[in-house]
Order: structure tokens, then C-alpha cells, then sequence
């Protein structure tokens, strides 16, 4: 984490203090934190609140920062609201505290609670501080999928104009056509998904980008599911394949959910917990979806760096990181991925 980029400049904090007021009262102090170095969707901030009586408060200011050619992420509005949907079921997540006006000159986003634990896959899937829950981390995050899912469509009605909501196949070709760039591997992934695609199925809320990265553990297992910003509606599998494809797994592809569990702890507790029956040819269909998916992704933060002004290592990073992801997808089409 470093203190640097927007904390460091005198105006940004001063519109987050008169942003902090007008929720917590002209009493309120704002000190910065930090903002996480890696990353790149959103803009991400932390900083503590202390008010006129009681302890500071940290909290966590997140702004959308995405523009150009592409952007298939959620406006932070959206994002919001499906916090205020799963804190107000219990689930784990940051608490939604307020969103972003036009009046705070901030742009468009939102303030969360701060939750503190390990967010780096490589720690969570190896460090020996985490080998009480890794055991157990597959069944959970079959049980908080199943909770996601349960939300109902008419809570989340905001989501039914997302691209991926009305055809997630059709919204993967329509973002790879504007990057006009040559990958036959993705073209023979899209031609293959749209041959193989299921048929049946009610749909459900899902979180869209549910994996290792994007939720917080302590030593007592998940404490935070965060980065909602792919959310949509869609077929319940879809979630359970995004969690197993390979990229998640970080080098312990042994270890086929996210690089710390087996698909059996997940598809049991998922199908406890939901009462819905595990397909595990349709998590296949959507597990060679989300390579294709993230290859994409990937494509379109490659193409963000080059053109679009998104100069970073990470940016640039991605771009190279296609290739590796196409050859996992040849691989899972030739029926030699790992487990």
C-alpha cells in the first residue's frame, strides 16, 4: 500500500473531508491511509473519520476510474446497491456507508467499511497462517454463492439491462470485435461456447466475479466478498465455473477451486445450501467460458495501457498474460486442463 496519487494532493483531501461532513457532521477529521498499489478498475482509497466524540473510523472510498473502449464493468451506483442488498442478508461484506454525490466533486462511486485480512491469493493458498480454514474454503465459498443466488431477480432488477444479464456469449463477442485484434484461440473458444451452449436453466443474481483476489480472509475463513462490478444475471454455474479456471489458482493447479480446494467441498455445500443440483458439464461449459472471458478482459487492459492512456505495469501485464490464458483454453478444449 502506498500513501502516494490522490492522498497526497491537498485538493482531493479536502473534497473528501467536505464529502465526510456533510455525512458525519463539520466535526469530522479525515486522515489518509494508503491506496492498494495493485488493482486498476477502481480507484481505491482508505482513510479514517474521526468524529467530534468516538474511536476513527476507517473506511474505504472507491471511484469508478474505467473509461474507453469496452468498459464492461457496472456503474458504481449499481455496485452500491448490491452491498446494501447482501450487508442487509448478512452476508460478508464491507458495509455500505454512503455513495458519492454530484456536490462532493469526488465523480461517481461510493464509501464502504474497512475490513482487515489477507487479500493476495498467493498468501491465502500458501501461507501457513491460513491452514485452519484453507480445508474449509472451498465449502465456503459454496455456501456464499448459494447465498448470492438466492437474492432474487426482483432484488437486484437494477442489473436487467447489463449486457451480460441478456446474453453473456454475445456481450464477450461484441467487447473482443472493438479491440480489432487477431486471437484465434478466443475465436475458436467463442465458436465452440456458442455450439455447446446449455439450454435450460432459471436465472439467478450472481456476483460475477467471485474468485480468489476478490474476497478478504483472516484466520477464521472469509470475512468480505468485494469487487462487485461484474455483477449480472445469468445462469447459476456461470459463478461456480468463474471460480475454477485456471488462472485462480496461482501455481497450484492440484488444487482445481482457486488453488486451495477441491470441486467436490464446493458442489457439495453449494448444492446443500442452494438445494440446486451441481451440473458439473455446465460448470465445465462456463469454466472454458471465463477463460475466454478473462482472456478478454485482458485483451481490453492490454489495449488500455497501449491506447487509452492506462499506463501501469499491471495494465501492461495483463496484456501479456493472453497468451498464457489462450493456451489454458486450448488446453481445456483438448481435454488436458488441470484436473
Amino acid at each position: 500500500m502506498t500513501a502516494s496519487k490522490a492522498l497526497d494532493q491537498p485538493a482531493f483531501v479536502e473534497r473528501l473531508t467536505r464529502a465526510v461532513r456533510r455525512r458525519f457532521g463539520k466535526a469530522a477529521a479525515v486522515t489518509p491511509v494508503g491506496e492498494p498499489s495493485m488493482g486498476g478498475i477502481n480507484h481505491t482509497a482508505i482513510f479514517e473519520v474521526a468524529e467530534a466524540a468516538g474511536a476513527a473510523r476507517r473506511l474505504v472510498l472507491r471511484r469508478e476510474t474505467i473509461e474507453g473502449i469496452g468498459n464492461p464493468f457496472i456503474a458504481s451506483h449499481k455496485q452500491y446497491r448490491l452491498l446494501e442488498v447482501a450487508h442487509a442478508r448478512g452476508l460478508p461484506v464491507p458495509e455500505p456507508v454512503f455513495e458519492l454525490q454530484p456536490a462532493d466533486n469526488l465523480g461517481n462511486g461510493f464509501v464502504m467499511g474497512f475490513v482487515e485480512g489477507e487479500t493476495l491469493p498467493r498468501r491465502i493458498n500458501n501461507d501457513p497462517r491460513f491452514d485452519g480454514i484453507r480445508p474449509g474454503l472451498a465449502a465456503r465459498c459454496g455456501e456464499l454463492l448459494a447465498a448470492i443466488h438466492d437474492f432474487g431477480l426482483e432484488a437486484t432488477d437494477f442489473l436487467t439491462d447489463v449486457a451480460d444479464s441478456a446474453d453473456p456469449l454475445a456481450a464477450q463477442r461484441e467487447r473482443l470485435d472493438l479491440y480489432r485484434e487477431k486471437h484465434p484461440a478466443l475465436e475458436l473458444g467463442l465458436r465452440w461456447l456458442e455450439l455447446n451452449r446449455p439450454t435450460s436453466g432459471a436465472p439467478a443474481s450472481l456476483h460475477g466475479d467471485f474468485r480468489n483476489g476478490n474476497f478478504i480472509v483472516d484466520e477464521t475463513g472469509i470475512v468480505a466478498i468485494l469487487d462487485w462490478e461484474c455483477s449480472h444475471h445469468g445462469r447459476p454455474m456461470e459463478d461456480l465455473g468463474w471460480l475454477c479456471v485456471p488462472s485462480w489458482r496461482f501455481g497450484n493447479t492440484d488444487r482445481p477451486v482457486g488453488g486451495f480446494g477441491e470441486r467436490a467441498d464446493l458442489y457439495a455445500a453449494y448444492e446443500a445450501a442452494s438445494g440446486r443440483r451441481v451440473d458439473e458439464e455446465e460448470v465445465r461449459y462456463w469454466e472454458i467460458f471465463g477463460m475466454v472471458r478473462w482472456a478478454i478482459l485482458n485483451v481490453m487492459q492490454g489495449f488500455g495501457h497501449v491506447y487509452e492512456g492506462r499506463r501501469s505495469m499491471v495494465w501492461a501485464a495483463c496484456g501479456r498474460n493472453v497468451a498464457m490464458v489462450e493456451h489454458e483454453l486450448m488446453q481445456a478444449l483438448n481435454g488436458r486442463s488441470p484436473r
